[in-house]
C-alpha cells in the first residue's frame, strides 16, 4: 500500500463499505455575503462544491432519504457518512446548525462530515458536536478548506483568512475529541514544490487526521477564470501535478488518511480541469509513479519530535 486509502481506512474501522452521502443546505460564504468579501475565492464558483448535489430546497431528511434509498439499493449499503458539503457549512444560526446536524442522526449513518472554512467554526458548535459524537456513537469530521500554507497565495487566491486561522482551528477541534480533514490543492500556480512539502509538514505537526487534495481546475466566470484567458496564469503540467502529489505524501505522516488524489470540476464552465484526462486515469498515472519509483506516504515523514538532535540521544539508556 503506498498510501493510506479512505477506502481502506472506512472498511476497517466500520467492518463494511460506507457511503457518503451529500446533503446540501441554504447557506452561503462570509467571502460572498460581505462579511469578508463579496466575490468569493479566486476559484470558486457559484454553485460552490456541490455540483452534484440534491437542491438544498428538500430537507436535510429527504435528501438523506432519497439518497440512502438509492445507493442502498443499488450496492446493498447498510453504512453511511452524511457529508454537509458546499459551500460554509457552519456559516449560519446556532438553532439551525443544531437541527440540521440532529436531522442527520438517522439509522445507519456511522459519521457526519462537515465541510467549512477554518475562520468559521467555534467553541459552541464543537462543545455541542462533541455531544452528538458521545451521545450518538457517531464520528464527526470537521472538513477544513486550506489549500495552501503560503500565505502570499491565500491572499492572491482571495480566501479571506492565512494560515494562523486553521492552525487555530485545527488545534481547537482537537480538543474536542473531533477529526479534522484539511483540503488541499498542490498545483496552485503561485505555489511551488516548497509549498507543497511544507503544507504537508504543518498539516502532519498538527495532528491532522485526513487530506483531500484537488487538482486545480478553472471555471467561467470567476475571478481565475478571467486571468487564465488574458494569460495571466499558467497551470502546472500534469506530469509537474503528479510529481507535486507524490511529494506531498512522502512528506505527509503515514497515519493521515487520504480521501483524494485528484479532484473533479463541473463539465458545463470548465475552462481547464485535470489536463483534458479523465481523473481516473491521472489517479493510476499516480499510482503507477509510485509504484515504479517505491515512493510511499511518510517515506521523509523525519522531521518531528527533536528530529534534528537525535543523534545526540542514539547511545543513551
Amino acid at each position: 500500500m503506498y498510501y493510506n486509502k479512505f477506502s481502506d481506512y472506512l472498511r476497517k474501522k466500520y467492518g463494511t463499505k460506507v457511503y457518503k452521502i451529500p446533503v446540501n443546505i441554504p447557506v452561503t460564504c462570509p467571502n460572498r455575503d460581505g462579511s469578508i468579501g463579496t466575490n468569493g475565492c479566486l476559484f470558486c464558483g457559484e454553485e460552490g462544491a456541490g455540483f452534484e448535489n440534491l437542491s438544498n430546497q428538500l430537507s436535510v431528511k429527504k435528501q438523506i432519504e432519497i439518497n440512502t434509498r438509492y445507493i442502498g439499493e443499488k450496492y446493498k449499503a447498510e453504512k453511511f457518512i452524511i457529508y454537509f458539503q458546499n459551500y460554509t457549512n457552519t456559516y449560519l444560526s446556532m438553532e439551525r446548525f443544531k437541527e440540521y446536524i440532529n436531522d442527520s442522526c438517522v439509522n445507519g449513518v456511522v459519521a457526519i462530515y462537515i465541510s467549512t472554512r477554518p475562520d468559521c467554526i467555534n467553541d459552541m458548535q464543537l462543545s455541542f458536536l462533541q455531544e452528538i459524537k458521545n451521545n450518538m456513537n457517531i464520528d464527526i469530521v470537521i472538513e477544513l478548506g486550506l489549500q495552501t500554507v503560503n500565505y502570499h497565495t491565500l491572499k492572491a487566491i482571495s480566501r479571506g483568512h492565512l494560515l494562523a486561522e486553521f492552525i487555530d482551528a485545527a488545534i481547537r477541534i482537537k480538543k474536542y475529541n473531533l477529526m479534522t480533514c484539511a483540503h488541499y490543492i498542490v498545483d496552485l500556480p503561485m505555489d511551488n514544490m516548497d509549498d507543497v512539502m511544507e503544507g504537508a509538514r504543518i498539516i502532519s505537526a498538527l495532528g491532522v487526521d485526513q487530506v483531500k487534495c484537488h487538482s486545480m481546475y478553472i471555471l467561467e466566470g470567476t475571478g481565475m477564470g478571467d486571468l487564465f484567458k488574458k494569460g495571466l496564469i499558467e497551470p502546472v503540467s500534469l506530469e509537474e501535478y503528479i510529481e507535486r502529489i507524490i511529494t506531498f505524501l512522502e512528506f505527509l505522516s503515514p497515519e493521515i488518511v487520504i480521501q483524494r488524489i485528484i479532484g473533479r470540476a463541473p463539465k458545463e464552465r470548465s475552462l481547464f480541469c485535470n489536463w483534458g484526462t479523465s481523473w481516473w486515469k491521472i489517479h493510476d498515472m499516480i499510482e503507477a509513479k509510485m509504484l515504479e519509483e517505491n515512493r510511499f506516504q511518510g517515506l521523509k515523514f523525519n522531521y518531528l519530535n527533536g528530529s534534528a538532535c537525535g543523534h545526540l540521544f542514539k547511545n543513551t539508556q
